[in-house]
């Protein structure tokens, strides 16, 4: 069975090399360079699982920039596009969504279409109207940025929003490249599984935010963050999981999915996920404050990651701290070993470590690894654990 996957991200790389163990799999991507990693079998995104499945496992997987190689006789399309959030509009930009839809309506209208990119609730639902033809699901992507493939190999459920047998086949054709095989298929209205990826999310990010807020309250107070954790860990109803403070949640994911709900409530009464939102922005406005009560002359940004294991910039939380230090007034100097340009957001980028520790008398980490523990007292962190 062939399958196209448009996007090359970490949903549809993941999914792609997921389904190629069992069908013939061709990845649509615009980005040639992508592409022609892919073909040489190189990952283009960090993850270490995918680069271990790519280099040494049997796989029907190709890659192209050519939508008629992908889509024609495709029995199956998958949609992994971006969906950013627009603030202009309060809600996701879905144009990369309805572009494939276009193409593939016009080139194959006999395939099935799932939507595996993060779309607004009633999303799917309006796409069906302006698609009769089409067969199209939604189904939500569940996975941590850097272990893509692994949440796919073990999933922690398989969630269709349809109840057909189309919606179970692609459910057991997830099982079947899944390493686990007890997993929870759930079968829902595409609305219903549209909000379950929001409300997932969100609850995430309040998890993140309510941690925060907790190290903040010690922070000020001069109390042990780490007794004060694991003491409200101790409930089971709470657990001793995802509870490691940072400078404020970040990534693709969570930033743009909270908002997408809080748009999504429209005239719904709510205060909570305003808050949630709310939240992060204090969050950094805190850190920011606190770096600065250090009276820095100059201060370094240890990695622009959103996370340990990413190679994800894109709306990570040390950003937003630093753009607050620039609004004040204080010299940054960035250390990112993967950036190729000399600045970054007007900041001088450094590649070596040694260069990068002697050019800062404060130097902040969203996340500790082994490197940040030769900066000594200049070190600025709330990572207690040294994991997310």
């Amino acid at each position: 069975m062939k399958i196209a996957v448009v996007g090359t991200g970490y949903v549809g790389l993941s999914n792609a090399v997921v389904l190629a163990q069992h069908h013939e799999v061709v990845a649509l991507d615009i980005n040639s360079e992508k592409v022609g990693q892919l073909n040489n079998k190189v990952s283009p995104i960090v993850d270490p699982e995918l680069q271990d499945y790519l280099s040494n496992r049997e796989l029907s997987l190709r890659a192209t920039t050519d939508p008629a190689e992908a889509y024609d006789g495709a029995e199956w399309v998958l949609i992994a596009t971006p969906t950013d959030y627009d603030t202009d509009t309060n809600f996701f930009d879905t144009s990369s969504v309805e572009s494939v839809l276009a193409d593939v309506t016009a080139r194959n209208p006999g395939a099935t279409v799932v939507i595996k990119s993060t779309v607004p609730v009633g999303y799917t639902e309006r796409a069906r109207e302006q698609h009769p033809g089409t067969t199209i699901l939604f189904s939500p992507e569940f996975l941590r940025e850097g272990r893509a493939l692994y949440d796919n190999l073990h999933p922690s459920r398989i969630i269709v929003g349809d109840t057909t047998e189309q919606a179970r086949h692609f459910a057991e054709m997830l099982l079947e490249g899944a390493l686990d095989k007890e997993v929870p298929v759930l079968l829902t209205g595409p609305t219903e599984a549209e909000a379950i990826k929001l409300f997932a999310n969100t609850y995430l990010a309040m998890r993140v935010a309510y941690f925060n807020e907790l190290d903040t309250y010690a922070a000020t107070r001069g109390l042990d963050t780490r007794q004060i954790i694991e003491g409200v860990g101790l409930d089971p109803r709470i657990g001793p999981h995802y509870n490691n403070p940072s400078f404020g949640y970040g990534g693709y994911c969570l930033p743009k999915d909270t908002r997408q709900l809080l748009a999504n409530y429209g005239d719904v009464p709510q205060t909570l996920i305003t808050a949630i939102v709310d939240a992060n922005t204090t969050r950094m406005d805190f850190i920011a404050a606190d770096i600065l009560l250090r009276k820095p002359r100059r201060v370094g940004i240890y990695r622009l990651i959103m996370k340990a294991g990413s190679d994800n910039f894109r709306a990570s939380s040390i950003q937003g701290v630093m753009s607050r230090l620039q609004a004040r007034g204080v010299e940054i100097v960035i250390y990112e070993p993967t950036l190729d340009e000399p600045t970054f957001q007007g900041c001088r980028v450094l590649n070596d470590l040694e260069e990068f520790d002697a050019a800062a008398d404060v130097i902040i980490a969203n996340r500790l690894d082994p490197s940040t523990a030769v900066f000594g007292d200049k070190l600025y962190t709330r990572d207690l654990y040294g994991r997310d």
